[in-house]
């Protein structure tokens, strides 16, 4: 069984037992989530959502709030002795997926 949910603006399809990353979430490391807009429900009897499955929700545990890999960002533009550089480290929380509920 496996979940298309919405969060942080992205669509993400998960399973029971899954580790997965999405955008931050201000909760604790150890604390449960609850996502409520499920998209899709497939496996045995497949639910689409209009837009979202009424009634359906999947629960994960966060397991850590961090940040990925700096980027890079520069700018510049030719001959006019402009140039800029910055780096970015875009924060995430790592989750793992308890259980979908229907």
């Amino acid at each position: 069984m496996y979940a298309i949910i919405e969060t942080g603006g992205k669509q993400i399809k998960v399973e029971a037992g899954q580790e997965i990353y999405v955008e931050k979430l201000n909760v604790e490391a150890g604390e449960t989530v609850t996502f409520d807009k499920v998209l899709f429900v497939g496996g045995d009897d497949t639910k689409v959502g209009v837009p979202f499955v009424e009634g359906a929700t999947v629960t994960a545990k966060v397991e850590k709030q961090g940040k990925q890999k700096k980027i890079t960002v520069f700018k510049y533009k030719a001959k006019k002795n402009y140039r800029k550089k910055q780096g970015h480290r875009q924060p995430y929380t790592k989750l793992t997926v308890d259980a979908i509920n229907l």
